[in-house]
């Protein structure tokens, strides 16, 4: 059988599924180095394909380990984990699994802008702490209709949150390397000038060296004080403490996280701000989406030992 190493599992039936296919080796279920090394000493020589996940990752220290290794098939969209580079440079394939988080993705990001901007948080405290009683209706909040959005990055997912932002009436401009003439939004090849534009940010680009910060102070500041910042991206992709600095200043309105520079860590002053939404990580977190990315891994595994072309290539 072909020996496959699992960095970090996928949904349990499609686990079963490579279970039934191949010879798995458990990494991941190993938590001390001592097993790991020993693991590795024994059945490294013999992998040919590795299953991991975004948040498993892949790093170059452990495809040295593995010189038979022909694939590695990581159950995310994002490969910003992945020593993509590395593995290409030896002939390894790298396969993710996009598409079919879009949805997903885009409707966490609608529910993160309409939660922060409608105040819905603050709504459920003000009723359980007996306010509504004490004291009559909350603060009044703000309308998402009419309001600006700018998208930082208008791929497939960015596309999905602009029609639904459509559908609530906002008005939607995107920033990138060139504009795209399937649509009809205004194009900014200048992210500061979307900022002061806008009055909502959400930057929907993948993580990694070339995003790095690329939600800086500036574009923060330009944002304002009654503007909103969305992330559903990678904490890597905002300057995080000027993101604190700025929402405990009042030079934001607010923001919706899903994502954080240090995860699972997130800095307290973030947790103590009532005009801040966090979720953790689980954007893509529906059993029907896991269970799609999770087939995407075992199918194209299946079809790369059957000399079939990749379903996802990177």
């Amino acid at each position: 059988m072909i020996d496959v190493l699992v960095v970090a599992p996928v949904r349990p039936a499609q686990m079963a599924e490579l279970e039934a296919r191949y010879q798995l080796h458990r990494l991941d279920l190993l938590t001390d180095e001592t097993s790991r090394n020993v693991l590795l000493d024994q059945v490294g020589t013999r992998i040919r394909a590795v299953v991991t996940t975004g948040g498993g990752g892949f790093s170059e220290a452990l495809l040295a380990r593995l010189p038979a290794l022909e694939i590695v098939a990581c159950g995310s969209v994002g490969t910003d984990s992945l020593c993509v580079d590395a593995c290409h440079a030896k002939g390894v394939l790298v396969t993710n699994t996009p598409d079919v988080l879009t949805d997903d993705v885009a409707d966490m990001a609608m529910m993160l802008l309409l939660t922060t901007v409608r105040r819905l948080l603050p709504g459920v405290e003000w009723i359980r702490q007996g306010h509504w009683v004490e004291q009559g209706m909350m603060a009044l909040n703000t309308t998402v209709t009419g309001k600006r959005l700018g998208i930082a990055g208008l791929g497939r997912i960015g596309q999905a949150i602009a029609k639904r932002a459509e559908a609530f009436g906002m008005e939607v401009s995107y920033y990138g390397r060139r504009p795209k003439s399937e649509v009809s939004y205004r194009y900014y090849d200048d992210l500061v000038a979307m900022a002061r534009d806008v009055d909502i940010l959400a930057p929907v680009v993948p993580g990694g060296a070339a995003t790095q910060g690329l939600i800086s102070r500036e574009v923060l500041s330009a944002l304002g004080p009654q503007g909103y910042f969305i992330n559903i991206a990678r904490g890597s992709v905002v300057d995080e403490p000027a993101l604190v600095e700025l929402l405990q200043q009042g030079q934001l309105a607010g923001a919706g996280l899903d994502v954080f520079a240090h995860e699972p860590q997130v800095p307290p002053a973030l947790l103590s701000m009532p005009q801040v939404v966090v979720q953790p990580h689980c954007a893509s977190g529906t059993v029907e989406t896991r269970a799609a990315m999770a087939q995407l891994v075992v199918d194209n595994l299946a079809a790369y030992f059957s000399d079939q072309p990749l379903l996802t290539p990177v």
